[in-house]
């Protein structure tokens, strides 16, 4: 009689982790564009093991219906449910009501200045104990704004864009090229500040053959700015009388950075500019630059008369989420690489703990006010998450 020989047999193996799950919620304000994934980006992330979960309707302002998300494996919720995830990226102001429907202990992705100044949402988020991380300040390993310096690069071709098509405008706008024809002279561009909004705005205007002037107190930056414009732009210190001599002559104004001293454009300096000139203001406080201006939100698809004969001077402020496809996709690339890192640390905690760009985002952090800005708004002192994260 043979021995029974004992075979393998498939047993189905139940994994007991769970796949943390990232929430896309809708932006309260119908004009606010702005959006975090696109369908290729929220596919990526299911591949490395998330679940997605978006609100309804939530990408219509870049163009996408859910069904492109849904084909991808997203699933559609409610928001309520998109706000519950472990992960929430929202790219708008939360407000303290949202922050309610959050898990204690999420993450919550967004700009920082998108509730900084709501003392109630910060008192949620602090009571909810959420991870609150700014992601124009996330850097990588070698100290490079991840987020952050594709939406400057976004924000200087938009403000080119945008001013261009402006000034082309035979209603509301002086109804001429930016870059001119043969015997007609192209119009003056003004850059203020040599950083990456700036390079990207010049590479613009020079391709479109415009003149363009750049003013940068740091020489070296200015000095590598011209180098990677090959010689199409006019660089300059921010010397009173070259400054208004170029302020005077130009048809579009961009601020970019306004760190230098005298590289703000008050009231006296505003009445040098030509009537129907048009202003933006990139930096990081939005109407600071222009001061004395009325300033039109391209966040809120708005225009306004920039004609010759209109005596008002407009500074247009956040020029990139007039593309917000665009700023969707050139994000969508950073979230893969972030949430890789994440991954890897075994959790956000542990990815604060090992990784400095992180750490420096964090505006909230389990119940502690880490931002300074934040801080500011409640009324109390900012603790600093590195001696916090060492001693825990």
């Amino acid at each position: 009689m043979e021995t029974p020989v004992p075979l393998e047999e498939a047993v189905k193996a139940v994994s007991a982790e769970r796949s943390a799950t990232i929430g896309l919620p809708a932006a309260r304000n119908l004009f606010d564009h702005r959006f975090a994934l696109t369908p290729e980006g929220a596919a990526r992330m299911i591949e490395r093991g998330f679940k997605v979960c978006m609100e309804r309707g939530a990408a219509m302002g870049i163009h996408y219906p859910d069904e492109a998300y849904a084909a991808r494996g997203v699933t559609i919720v409610e928001r309520a449910e998109a706000f519950a995830a472990d992960i929430v990226v929202y790219l708008s102001a939360v407000g303290a009501d949202d922050v309610a429907a959050m898990k204690r202990g999420a993450l919550l992705l967004g700009f920082s200045h998108c509730g900084a100044d709501d003392a109630e949402a910060l008192n949620k988020l602090l009571e909810r104990k959420v991870i609150y991380l700014a992601i124009e300040d996330i850097c990588d390993d070698s100290g490079r704004r991840i987020f952050g310096d594709v939406l400057r690069e976004i924000d200087g071709r938009a403000a080119m864009a945008v001013g261009s098509s402006l000034l082309a405008d035979a209603v509301h706008g002086k109804g001429i090229l930016l870059g001119g024809v043969a015997g007609v002279v192209p119009c003056e561009v003004m850059i203020i500040g040599a950083d990456l909004a700036g390079l990207s705005a010049a590479r613009s205007a020079t391709g479109c053959g415009a003149t363009v002037r750049i003013f940068d107190n740091n020489i070296y930056r200015l000095r590598e700015t011209l180098s990677a414009l090959g010689g199409a732009a006019i660089g300059s210190c921010i010397h009173p009388k070259v400054f208004d001599s170029a302020l005077a002559a130009a048809d579009i104004v961009i601020a970019a950075d306004i760190s230098g001293p005298g590289s703000t454009v008050d009231a006296d300096a505003m009445r040098l500019m030509k009537r129907g000139v048009i202003a933006f203001d990139l930096t990081e406080r939005p109407g600071s630059a222009f001061p004395a201006m009325q300033l039109v939100n391209l966040d809120l698809a708005q225009s306004g008369d920039t004609s010759p004969d209109e005596p008002t001077r407009l500074c247009y402020i956040n020029a990139g989420n007039a593309v917000p496809r665009t700023v969707a996709m050139g994000i969508s690339n950073s979230f893969v690489a972030m949430m890789d890192d994440i991954v890897v640390c075994d959790g956000v905690t542990n990815a604060l703990k090992l990784k400095a760009g992180l750490r420096r985002a964090a505006i909230t952090f389990l119940g502690l006010c880490t931002g300074a800005e934040a801080a500011r708004t409640l009324g109390c002192r900012a603790v600093d998450i590195n001696i916090f994260l060492h001693f825990s």
